[in-house]
């Protein structure tokens, strides 16, 4: 199948279809580097859970508000620096601060280190996709930005895949913590590539104008831009649910088939891997392809796609996080996330195509505001409250001591000294809070739905033409 990024008719310079090619690969794989540095901490929670004797609060602190406090909020700040500085050397820089603390994560000796090189790894992601999607913008033109942002967005799926794959291989073999140093560092050759080889378009380049000496539009003047269209309010809700259940359960993917099913770190690292990176990856390239294709008829299928396929997704994860064995469980979820992650490329085109050139790397980072902040903060943090009040309801229930689940069970096991059905209780308790608390969070994908469709009503009226800014 080919994929047909349009190039238009732009001024001068005119980049070679060899040239956009190596661009949206390296910009693909910068945005993998983000999610496997990102991610890896997935693979990894059952054993620094039990190392560090944390709770499943505890971790999904370390997965959501650790990452997206600042990551959510720098984006808008560093965002209005790239409206008019050079995009690719933030990418670079951002590139080196977030792999040096991925690699220092692998140093913690506690929970608040470990706390704080997670949040330095979300300051440095948070200058990744701003600049990124604004060159991208720049590159290819509106038809073509639903599938140019698929691929680029690829790098989530992908991203996942390597970081749960060799996180989980490593891991297994040497610890946790060197998975950690080990996934951090070709970030940093990465970073000069992007700086010596990336070229910057002039803003505007794909709409056929160069703005070079034109002003940025202010702050407000984005948001009132993206707030007078209502259609973009519900995709941003969309998105952001959509987030929060998939972060929400991608975190405790892995503990949930450790737990559950008793799988090693790698054999979960590989189940993690197939059903979050080939499947999601399949879904996302599909998704944007699709789109551009029938929005060619009407411009509604950029929200209809996605909200058709949360709604097909939502009972399928259902069935597979409630089967009995682990091999029937992965063949179901196999299959959910090729629908689910249909949302994305679609999701930030619609953005794109409502703003103008210069606006782009602001849209974005407010979307990404949205999106990181409820679905990357809260998702992983509420699932994990979420799996200790299960876990202590089903302590309480079969071991009938009352409120004594942290105590008796700290990192989610018993001493090495304690009766064997302690142990087993524990145990139990562990498995039973985690499936429970995903199981629950699959109905945000039903919600997140309803904001696609009700987008669908405004969404012709506000994909005007835009020029110029």
């Amino acid at each position: 199948m080919s994929i047909d990024l349009e190039l238009g008719s732009p001024p001068a310079p005119r980049y070679s279809r060899g040239y956009l090619i190596w661009a949206m690969t390296l910009l693909f794989v910068v945005y993998t580097s983000n999610f496997v540095d990102r991610t890896i901490l997935s693979v990894l929670q059952q054993p620094i859970k039990e190392d560090l004797k944390l709770s499943d609060g505890q971790l999904g602190l370390l997965g959501g508000f650790a990452f997206a406090i600042l990551y959510s909020t720098l984006g808008v700040p560093i965002a209005r620096l790239a409206e008019s500085r050079s995009r690719k050397t933030i990418i670079t820089a951002s590139l080196v601060v977030w792999s040096a603390m991925t690699a220092l994560c692998g140093l913690a000796n506690n929970y608040l280190s470990l706390f704080a090189f997670r949040v330095g790894v979300g300051v440095g992601e948070a200058g990744a996709s701003p600049p990124a999607h604004s060159l991208i913008a720049d590159y290819f033109p509106p038809r073509s930005r639903a599938t140019a942002l698929s691929i680029y967005s690829l790098g989530i799926p992908i991203g996942v895949l390597l970081g749960s794959v060799l996180g989980g291989v490593i891991a297994q073999r040497y610890g946790w913590r060197p998975a950690f140093l080990i996934v951090g560092i070709p970030g940093l050759v990465l970073a000069l590539l992007t700086q010596l080889t990336l070229k910057e378009p002039p803003r505007g380049h794909s709409e056929g104008g160069e703005l070079a000496g034109s002003p940025v539009p202010s702050f407000r003047d984005v948001l009132q831009r993206l707030g007078s269209r209502r259609s973009f309010l519900h995709v941003a809700l969309g998105a952001s649910l959509t987030s929060f259940a998939s972060y929400g359960i991608g975190a405790f993917s892995a503990p949930y088939f450790i737990r559950t099913f008793h799988l090693n770190l790698t054999q979960a690292g590989l189940v993690l891997g197939l059903i979050s990176g080939v499947a999601a990856g399949v879904g996302t390239l599909g998704g944007g392809l699709v789109t551009d294709r029938a929005a060619r008829r009407d411009q509604r299928w950029y929200v209809w796609v996605p909200a058709i396929g949360l709604v097909i997704a939502a009972p399928l994860y259902v069935a597979g996080y409630l089967a009995p064995s682990w091999p029937l469980a992965v063949f179901i979820l196999i299959f959910p996330p090729i629908f689910q992650y249909s949302y994305l490329g679609p999701s930030f085109g619609v953005m794109h195509n409502m703003v103008s050139p210069r606006m782009r790397a602001t849209a974005t980072a407010l979307l990404f505001l949205m999106i990181n902040f409820i679905g990357l903060g809260f998702g992983p943090t509420l699932v994990g409250v979420a799996s200790d009040l299960f876990a202590a309801h089903h302590f309480t229930a079969h071991a009938g001591a009352v409120g004594a689940f942290t105590a008796l069970c700290p990192g989610g096991k018993a001493a090495a000294s304690a009766p064997a059905a302690l142990n087993a209780a524990c145990h139990g308790a562990s498995a039973y809070g985690v499936r429970w608390a995903i199981v629950v969070c699959t109905a945000i994908y039903l919600w997140a739905a309803v904001h696609y469709a009700l987008a669908a009503r405004d969404l012709r009226k506000d994909l005007t033409p835009v020029v110029g800014g």
